[in-house]
């Protein structure tokens, strides 16, 4: 576009943006399913490999199909900068790796994914990495959790998976005072509902497995940043120790990023209706979900997104073997830990997606033995309701 083009709205940009059409003037992007790249001479050779000029080097950190992803997936969020990477634990884990150093201290929320916990806990605490865990809604406690090592905030928000919604401008406010980074984890909302870089996030990460694919197909992870100086250690970071999304991969998740915006807005309704049937049934004692007004953050997540998301979590009445009898009793929803499927999926986060971190961090993070999460896929609204309502119905004394 020129200068004096009129920007394209974000469902235009998720089909057409980034892509680099070959010779062979291919209407859909093309899969680069190679390895290496030839040059033309030798000099050429070093000068790409020395960084004085920019091209094709090796597919571990240059591969135009990947490219074409992160060009795509870096525009939808507002930004100039974006990594792909062969899992969203790897964005979360690279980030932490190209930014902070032994010695180093994070504000981290409480309320995580299971797999993030254990990396925070187990994984970098061994390398002199520690974290300091507080709750997502209450800024004063981020505030209250600086150390003068402190460098990093980390959050996921909507938080997985009760939904827990950040005052992503108060956190990076106070994040920023301490020219500490703020890092948000964007799975649940995608750029379509949420974009916080423009709010005040320095790094956005993904996981591309979930709506970004919307179809279970593939794993992938992306980084995204506007930051030039953050974004050139990312990438050295992935030239070095070669994370790298795969080009099938990558071209898998372009296509995935050109329905987005319709599967989202689908997502969004179908998962406000589950929330509201849910909250009227008698064997459900909580919904969590940010399009109820009884969602505690409700006023703040209309004021953040521009849909709810599609991930709502409930609480039935009894404990773990009454959530396991629910689940176990539908027909139709996928009892699998991935979301963000075309496919309504279920799971019981305790045992499950959670079950690896401790019963202290469960706690702290409120996922009770009663607590199901539910993906809303893009089903017809009766035919889940129906599966649900088949499942509630093993709950107590119906066992």
């Amino acid at each position: 576009m020129t200068k004096d083009t009129k920007p394209l709205h974000r469902q235009t940009i998720a089909v057409r943006h980034g892509q680099n059409r070959t010779m062979e003037r291919e209407h859909n992007e093309a899969i680069f399913t190679t390895s290496s790249f030839v040059f033309d001479n030798a000099e050429q050779a070093g000068k790409l490999f020395g960084n004085q000029s920019s091209g094709n080097v090796y597919s571990r950190f240059t591969n135009p199909t990947v490219a074409g992803f992160e060009s795509r997936l870096a525009e939808l969020e507002s930004a100039s900068h974006c990594v792909a990477v062969s899992s969203g634990m790897a964005a979360i884990t690279g980030t932490l790796l190209a930014l902070l150093k032994s010695g180093d201290h994070i504000v981290s929320s409480s309320a995580l994914f299971g797999s993030t916990v254990s990396l925070l806990t187990t994984i970098f605490e061994k390398f002199g990495v520690q974290t300091s865990f507080v709750s997502l809604t209450d800024p004063k406690q981020w505030k209250l959790a600086i150390r003068p090592n402190t460098k990093l905030f980390f959050l996921e928000t909507p938080s997985n998976p009760l939904c827990e919604i950040a005052d992503i401008e108060q956190i990076s406010s106070i994040a920023h005072e301490i020219d500490a980074l703020l890092v948000i984890d964007n799975a649940f909302m995608t750029p379509i509902l949420q974009r916080p870089i423009e709010i005040g996030a320095d790094i956005v990460v993904h996981t591309a497995t979930k709506y970004l694919d919307g179809q279970g197909r593939c794993i992938g992870g992306a980084i995204v940043t506007d930051d030039a100086s953050i974004h050139e250690k990312l990438f050295t970071m992935l030239r070095t120790t070669g994370p790298s999304m795969s080009p099938f991969n990558a071209w898998t998740f372009i296509k995935g990023l050109e329905t987005l915006p319709l599967r989202m807005r689908h997502h969004c309704s179908n998962a406000l209706a589950v929330a509201r049937w849910l909250q009227n049934h008698s064997l459900v004692k909580r919904v969590h979900y940010p399009g109820l007004q009884s969602h505690p953050q409700h006023d703040l997540a209309k004021q953040l997104f521009s849909g709810f998301g599609g991930i709502v979590s409930f609480e039935v009445q009894g404990g773990k073997y009454d959530a396991w009898a629910m689940i176990d009793a539908t027909e139709m929803l996928s009892i699998t830990g991935n979301l963000g499927d075309a496919k309504t999926t279920i799971t019981h986060p305790a045992t499950t997606t959670h079950a690896r971190i401790t019963q202290e961090a469960r706690d702290r993070a409120r996922i009770s033995d009663s607590l199901i999460r539910l993906s809303v896929g893009l089903e017809h609204i009766e035919d889940i309701l129906a599966d649900l309502e088949l499942g509630l119905s093993k709950v107590g004394g119906n066992r």
